[in-house]
This record gives C-alpha cells, sequence and structure tokens, in this order.
C-alpha cells in the first residue's frame, strides 16, 4: 500500500527539504543584518520602488529607521508607508523555488526557477508601488489593497507560475 504512496511521498518530502534549508537559510541571512536596519535584499527593493515611483512623478525619498529596521517612503511631504523585511516577498519566493524542485525535471527546472522569480521580483516591485499610490491617491482603499488586492496579486502570480509548471513541464511525458 505504501508502494502506491512512495511518488507522492517523495515530492513532499523533497519540498519540505527544500523549504526548511532555505527557510534556515534566508533566516541566517537575516540575523546576520539584525540591528543593521532593513536588509539589503530588502533595502534594494525599496530603492528601485523609490526609482520608479520618481519617473512615476510621485517624488519619492526613503528614511531610514534602524533601530525599526524599517525604511519609510516619503512622497512628497507625507509618508505613505514603510517597507519593513516582509514586503521583499522572499518568503513567496522560497515557498515556488521548493515547489518547482518537488517536481524536479532536470535543466527546465534550472531555466524556469530564475525567470518564475524574475517575474515574481518585478511583480513584488510593482505592487509595492501600486500600493504606495493607492495610499497616496485613495486612501479609503488602503487597507483593502494592502489585506487583499496586493497580496493576491502576488500569491497570484505564484499560483499561476505552479500551474505552468504543472501543465507544461512537470507533467509533460519526455516522448511527446
Amino acid at each position: 500500500m505504501l508502494k502506491d504512496f512512495k511518488p507522492v511521498l517523495g515530492i513532499l518530502l523533497r519540498f519540505i527539504i527544500i523549504y526548511v534549508v532555505m527557510l534556515l537559510a534566508y533566516q541566517y541571512y537575516l540575523n546576520h543584518f539584525q540591528h543593521q536596519g532593513l536588509d539589503p535584499f530588502s533595502r534594494a527593493i525599496a530603492e528601485q520602488v523609490r526609482s520608479i515611483q520618481n519617473a512615476m512623478g510621485y517624488p519619492t525619498q526613503l528614511y531610514d529607521d534602524v533601530k525599526g529596521e524599517q525604511v519609510y517612503f516619503q512622497v512628497g511631504n507625507e509618508y505613505p508607508t514603510r517597507m519593513v523585511e516582509g514586503c521583499n516577498a522572499v518568503s513567496v519566493m522560497i515557498l515556488f523555488v521548493a515547489f518547482v524542485f518537488a517536481f524536479y525535471k532536470g535543466k527546465k527546472t534550472f531555466l524556469f526557477v530564475p525567470a518564475g522569480l524574475l517575474l515574481l521580483y518585478a511583480m513584488n516591485v510593482l505592487r509595492i508601488v501600486g500600493l504606495n499610490i493607492v495610499v497616496m491617491e485613495y486612501k479609503a482603499y488602503s487597507k483593502t489593497a494592502h489585506d487583499y488586492l496586493f497580496p493576491a496579486v502576488i500569491y497570484g502570480t505564484v499560483v499561476l507560475l505552479w500551474l505552468i509548471w504543472i501543465k507544461f513541464f512537470a507533467l509533460k511525458h519526455e516522448n511527446s
């Protein structure tokens, strides 16, 4: 009976191992920058958001809160939002990578993962820009946008990538 579930258990075990190892590595990375302010990856995202907002006509500056490990976006004379480590979508990216590698398909996996991560990175930067604009222009919708709309964008992108991976790569037979 257990033999029937062996492929599923293999996929599940691979997913759990990859997920836990990547999560521990990420936590190690974060611990390295503890008490130094926002970690460099999150800071790079904040810088890119600032650049895009400046290009869109929303003059933006960043203000560090080292003690709070966050960066505030100043748009004009307002501070509509702040960037914290949780905004960088790394946890979502780790989930994506673990899932794709759980259904490992050789070289295809090593091509799909970076392409997917690049898309998730871009979507996350645009998500933060969009959230900042909503908070500036449509304050009444800021909580709904932050709690529901923009998480749906990033998680929806992950689900779409997973579906593409499964349909076109993981379950596709090599002979066809």
